[in-house]
């Protein structure tokens, strides 16, 4: 089953894939993953849906992916929607299989995400990893890619009238970008915000649930539409200063980094012909 699904994902990505994917490497350990539990055949395999939705569902279109540097340790930070997080596999695949050489983005996924049965696994199969400042420390420290949503859940589950606005980012991405010295490359995805429009978040539900928000859309459930997917890539942005630096200083930079993303945001909405198109 699983050379199945490697030789579709291997179809599906187009000419050159295998052996650009046969490039890939991890760290193992005598169960044949990394420290954190990520298995790169696995991932070969498990990405061949995703990239079906990729490449003929979202059918993404990417704009400038070459301002991603090709090694050494980098934050990609994005805006977030769209109610289940499709954004972030779409902003995966496009660097596994549509950059030369190919790269891994570490997804950090929220502190509550390793609580979800089933689920939790298959995301550290896939190399995602719980955000917390040692996880990150050590990724870049290993220069590795790190993928960032500094909205969170408030840009995931927003309504449908807060589309394409931004909320706060946080300053944790910040702080770690300082320490390690890396580079951050802001990312504007364009399309999400309509794959599953929500008209309310439940709160008081979402509360008794035990859920960080119930987004309820049209037809009740956030399954995506098919929309177009624009993939906005800008150029990476580098700051100095002390990751200990006051919270007013890191705010002023992390705004920064939300103004870089916003603008790919906007020139995307300008550019594109329509929602499906």
């Amino acid at each position: 089953m699983r050379q199945h699904l490697r030789e579709w994902t291997y179809e599906l990505g187009g000419p050159g894939t295998r052996e650009r994917l046969g490039t890939l490497t991890q760290p193992r350990n005598e169960y044949g993953v990394d420290p954190y539990g990520f298995d790169i055949d696995f991932t070969v395999a498990a990405a061949a849906p995703f990239l079906w939705l990729y490449r003929k569902y979202f059918r993404v279109t990417l704009h400038c992916i070459e301002r991603v540097p090709a090694s050494g340790r980098v934050l990609l930070v994005a805006n977030h929607s769209g109610q289940l997080p499709f954004d972030a596999a779409m902003i995966e695949l496009a660097l596994l299989v549509d950059m030369d050489p190919p790269r891994i983005a570490r997804a950090l996924v929220e502190r509550w995400v390793p609580t979800l049965p089933f689920i939790a696994p298959f995301f550290a199969r896939l190399g995602q990893v719980v955000g917390t400042p040692e996880n990150c420390r050590r990724l870049l420290a290993a220069e590795e890619a790190l993928l960032v949503f500094p909205e969170g859940v408030r840009g995931l589950n927003k309504t449908f009238d807060a589309r394409y606005k931004l909320q706060t980012f946080s300053t944790g991405f910040m702080r770690l970008a300082l320490e390690a010295g890396a580079p951050i490359v802001p990312v504007g995805v364009v399309g999400a915000e309509e794959q599953a429009p929500a008209l309310v978040d439940l709160k008081p539900l979402a509360r008794l649930l035990g859920l960080p928000a119930l987004p309820i859309t049209p037809y009740l459930l956030p399954l995506p539409l098919p929309v177009h997917y624009h993939l906005h890539f800008g150029e990476p942005l580098r700051f100095t200063g002390s990751p200990d630096a006051d919270d007013a200083e890191l705010e002023r930079q992390a705004g920064e980094v939300r103004t870089a993303v916003q603008g790919l945001v906007d020139q995307g909405l300008a550019g594109r012909p329509g929602v499906f198109l």
